[in-house]
């Protein structure tokens, strides 16, 4: 598929399952917080999501955390989930991903991307080289800029479609 068609769509992170990942020798993820794991400028898990965080450590999933937020903005919400984190990552550059792959120690083929945006997330992980797993955000955008994304992004998500992909509920 092209650069602009995610590798996989999920309802949200907890519908990633170990055995999912096992089956596709993925070994690490690396997180976005924003709308993949909480709400924009919220410290609040998402539904689901500290339990799915202990599912992932048990099954020996290594987990790292990626935005282009600020320090100030990450910190707080990676300690509370007791994970790394590299900050002011620049998706659509690779900077945060590469920090990351050396943090895990794996290959490209073991690792991939959890995240809920096509042209920051999804392009990120395209370039560098690493499976896409999109989530579906986990709360409306109020942010203009994103609001205009998402339009944007419709026709590459309906293209993912298209070409049988299906949504993993």
């Amino acid at each position: 598929m092209s650069m602009f068609c995610p590798d996989y769509i999920f309802k949200s992170v907890d519908r990633i399952s170990p055995q999912f990942l096992r089956e596709r020798g993925i070994r690490a993820l690396v997180l976005d917080v924003d709308n993949t794991l909480t709400a924009h400028d919220s410290q609040d898990l998402a539904p689901g999501v500290a339990d799915w965080i202990e599912q992932m450590r048990a099954a020996g999933i290594a987990l790292r955390i990626s935005s282009n937020n600020t320090a100030a903005r990450v910190r707080p919400f990676a300690e509370k989930l007791g994970l790394p984190f590299v900050s002011f990552s620049l998706k659509p550059a690779s900077r945060g991903l590469r920090i990351a792959r050396k943090a895990f120690g794996v290959s490209k083929s073991e690792m991939a991307l959890v995240g809920d945006q096509v042209f920051t997330d999804m392009l990120a992980a395209k370039f560098y080289g690493i499976t896409v797993l999109m989530v579906q955000p986990v709360a409306p955008d109020f942010k203009w800029n994103i609001r205009l994304k998402r339009v944007l992004e419709r026709p590459f998500l309906a293209r993912y479609y298209k070409k049988g992909g299906k949504l993993y509920e």
